[in-house]
C-alpha cells in the first residue's frame, strides 16, 4: 500500500465556498484511496494564495515534520506561491504540486522548480506552464477532471432557461453577461447564477446595481451557491449553461452540463474549448464567443433563443458529447500514475 500526504487548502470542504478546484481535490483524495493508497489529508487554513507570515511558518513546520521521502502532493493554490517554502525540503521529500490555475508568474516558476513532479487539470494547463516555467516535460503531466452519470436535462421547447455556474467574481465574467441579458431584454429569459457570493462583496454589490439599473432584477435570480441535490436541480431545470469566464483552466462546470445533455455557451478562453469538445461528427455543443465581449455574448444569446434549429442541432451535439466523457476513476488513475513516478524518481 503506497502512502501520500496531501496538502490541501482549508476550505476544501466549506459548503458556503465551493469551487472547481476543492471539488476536484475531494475527489481525486477519494479516488486515490479506492485505488488502495493511503491518504493523509494535510488542511492548511489561511488566505491562499496570498497566505500571511504565520502561514507559511506553518506550512513550513507541517513539511518539516513529514518524514524523508515522503510522497507530498500540494495543492497548487497552496504551493505555487511559497518556493521558499518548498525549497528546503525539496531535496529530501517527493514533492508534486497538482496545478489547477497557472498564475504566470517567477516566483510560481520557482516553486514548481522544486517539485519531482507536475500534475495539471488540462492540456492547455500543461502547455502554458511549459511555455514559461522551465519544466522538463516528462516531469509535467495531465490529469483531467471527471464527471458523474447524470440524468439528461428535459430542456423547454423555446430555450428561455439559461444557467450560470460559477462563484460570482470578476474572472468568471458575471458584469459581462449582465450587459449581454441587457442587449437582450426584449426577448423571453430567465438566468439563475449559482455560486459563492462572498469572494468579491464589492463586486457583487456592483452587479446587483448593474441588473437594478438595467430592470433585470426579476429575471437574474443570484441563489448562492448549491451543491448537491439543489445543484443537480438547478440542471435539470435548464436549457443553457452560460459561462463568461474570462479566464478558464478548464471549466468542470461545462462537462457537468454535457453529462446532462446541456449545451454550452462559453467564453474561448484557456482549456474551455477542450473541456467543451466536440461531438462523435465534428459538431461542438454550444457555442464559443471572445471573453470579456458583452456583444458577442449578446448576439451569441439572441441566436440561441431565436433559432430552435440551432437549439436542436445544439442539443443533439450535446447528448453525443456526452457519451465521451470520462469519470472520475480515469482522473484517479492518471493521478496514481504521476504520483507513482515521482515515487520511483
Amino acid at each position: 500500500m503506497t502512502l501520500v500526504h496531501v496538502v490541501l487548502p482549508g476550505d476544501i470542504d466549506d459548503p458556503a465556498s465551493p469551487s472547481g478546484g476543492n471539488g476536484y481535490d475531494r475527489r481525486a483524495c477519494r479516488g486515490l484511496a479506492a485505488l488502495g493508497w493511503t491518504v493523509r489529508e494535510h488542511p492548511v487554513p489561511g488566505g491562499w494564495p496570498r497566505p500571511g507570515a504565520g502561514e507559511r511558518d506553518a506550512l513550513a513546520g507541517l513539511l518539516a515534520a513529514l518524514p524523508e521521502h515522503a510522497l507530498v502532493l500540494l495543492d497548487g493554490l497552496v504551493a505555487s506561491t511559497v518556493p521558499e517554502v518548498l525549497t528546503p525540503h525539496a531535496g529530501r521529500l517527493r514533492l508534486v504540486v497538482l496545478v489547477h490555475l497557472p498564475l504566470d508568474d517567477e516566483v510560481e516558476a520557482r516553486a514548481l522548480a522544486t517539485a519531482t513532479a507536475v500534475v495539471t487539470t488540462s492540456e492547455w494547463t500543461r502547455r502554458r506552464l511549459l511555455d514559461r516555467c522551465p519544466l522538463a516535460p516528462d516531469r509535467v503531466s495531465v490529469a483531467a477532471p471527471g464527471v458523474d452519470p447524470a440524468p439528461l436535462a428535459a430542456g423547454s421547447p423555446a430555450g428561455t432557461r439559461l444557467l450560470c455556474v460559477a462563484a460570482v467574481t470578476p474572472v468568471k465574467g458575471h458584469d459581462v453577461l449582465a450587459a449581454a441579458l441587457a442587449e437582450v431584454a426584449d426577448l423571453p429569459w430567465t438566468c439563475e447564477w449559482v455560486g459563492a457570493l462572498t469572494r468579491d462583496p464589492g463586486f457583487v454589490d456592483r452587479l446587483r446595481r448593474q441588473l437594478a439599473d438595467a430592470g433585470l432584477t426579476d429575471r437574474v435570480r443570484l441563489p448562492g451557491p448549491c451543491t448537491g441535490r439543489a445543484l443537480d436541480a438547478a440542471y435539470a431545470g435548464a436549457d443553457l449553461l452560460v459561462l463568461p469566464s474570462r479566464r478558464e483552466t478548464y471549466g468542470m462546470v461545462v462537462t457537468e452540463a454535457l453529462a446532462r445533455g446541456l449545451p454550452v455557451l462559453g467564453s474561448d478562453t484557456g482549456g474551455l474549448p477542450d473541456s467543451l469538445g466536440h461531438a462523435p461528427d465534428g459538431t461542438r455543443p454550444g457555442l464559443l464567443v471572445p471573453p470579456g465581449d458583452p456583444g458577442a455574448l449578446a448576439g451569441a444569446l439572441r441566436t440561441w433563443l431565436t433559432g430552435p434549429a440551432l437549439r436542436a442541432r445544439l442539443r443533439h451535439a450535446a447528448r453525443q458529447r456526452r457519451d465521451t466523457l470520462t469519470d472520475w476513476t480515469v482522473t484517479a488513475d492518471r493521478l496514481a500514475a504521476a504520483l507513482k513516478e515521482a515515487t520511483a524518481a
